[in-house]
């Protein structure tokens, strides 16, 4: 039986334990899950499982809120939590599971472990929402057969002056077969175990960013991105002010102006790391990055005929906007 290591990342979530029971629940090999449980909480408000499983099932490293340092740091953190499972799944902590969910994204696994050993099953994923304790799914259709969530650009996006930050969004496509992908998802991201090491989160991006980060590095490596149909996770997109589903971001007003860096700071900071390792400079090792850097099995200009994105020239082609990728 093959173990899947679901990484969670939670800051200040009520729905933390909602997402680890949904997991478990729907899954067709539970006993086979193993969660990485970073864990950011205000003093007192900390999840406690009683369930017998979590015992052997869930990891946790838990950090106070006033501590954390962002989204990416957090989910390096996860990584750590990692044990030689065979699979790595990375989702937020208002996540909901489709029943059999682990069973489809091992199938889809193994059609893309047969094209390369080292592929990113990923998308934005279809949402739900949190109506009287319960999730309400509010999935967007396709006309006909099963739906592929493929990652374009916003409509209007353009690179900015000073970082190379760019806005993408799903689109619905009817398919029964997996589309060659030019951006993940960092909220429903899967592949092999060895992405810990071959992929090791950044930990000095904060948020915006992340993504193209982590699909840059992916794909210069020789990884290949894929959207599959029907992901079998849904999203809790927005976010509600009050209520059991309430929830703080760590730039909250609140919880930023106690803290010796600021969001802004580390945002910036973020912005100007994006921009060293997506210069046309840029090659991995020599840019300094070491590890977090880009790869040598393909190059930035590979990247800009694949996906239509040149960081080199900041251009954008017709091809960004085009749902499905070269393959």
């Amino acid at each position: 039986m093959r173990r899947l290591f679901v990484s969670i990342a939670a800051y200040c979530d009520p729905l933390l334990g909602f997402t680890i029971r949904s997991a478990i629940d729907s899954a067709r090999a539970p006993d086979a899950l193993r969660f990485g449980v970073v864990e950011q909480a205000l003093p007192g408000s900390e999840l406690h499982i009683t369930e017998a499983w979590s015992a052997r099932q869930v990891r946790w490293m838990r950090i106070p809120a006033s501590a954390a340092r962002g989204p990416c740091w957090a989910r390096a953190l996860a990584m750590q939590l990692h044990d030689g499972e065979a699979g790595y799944l990375q989702v937020d902590s208002h996540t909901c599971f489709e029943p059999g969910w682990d069973e489809r994204l091992w199938h889809w696994h193994d059609w893309a472990a047969a094209r390369n050993p080292d592929h990113l099953i990923s998308t934005y994923p279809q949402p739900f929402e949190w109506r009287d304790g319960a999730p309400l799914a509010r999935p967007v259709a396709a006309a006909g057969g099963p739906v592929v969530l493929a990652q374009v650009l916003c409509p209007g996006a353009t690179f900015a002056s000073d970082h190379p930050v760019l806005p993408f969004e799903a689109h619905a496509i009817a398919s029964a077969q997996p589309l060659p992908a030019r951006h993940i998802g960092a909220g429903a991201l899967f592949g092999p175990g060895h992405v810990v090491r071959d992929l090791p989160y950044d930990p000095l991006l904060y948020f915006h960013g992340e993504e193209q980060a982590l699909a840059t590095r992916a794909w210069t490596r020789g990884w290949d991105l894929w959207h599959i149909p029907d992901l079998p996770l849904l999203h809790l997109y927005g976010r509600a002010e009050t209520g059991p589903a309430a929830r703080p971001l760590h730039w909250s007003a609140e919880h930023d102006e106690g803290r010796r860096i600021r969001f802004a700071q580390r945002e910036a900071r973020s912005r100007e790391r994006l921009t060293e390792l997506l210069t046309p400079a840029s090659s991995g090792e020599s840019a300094g990055l070491g590890r977090f850097g880009l790869g040598q099995r393909r190059s930035l200009a590979d990247f800009a005929d694949y996906s239509g994105i040149d960081y080199a020239a900041r251009r954008l082609d017709a091809a960004a906007w085009c749902p499905c990728a070269t393959v």
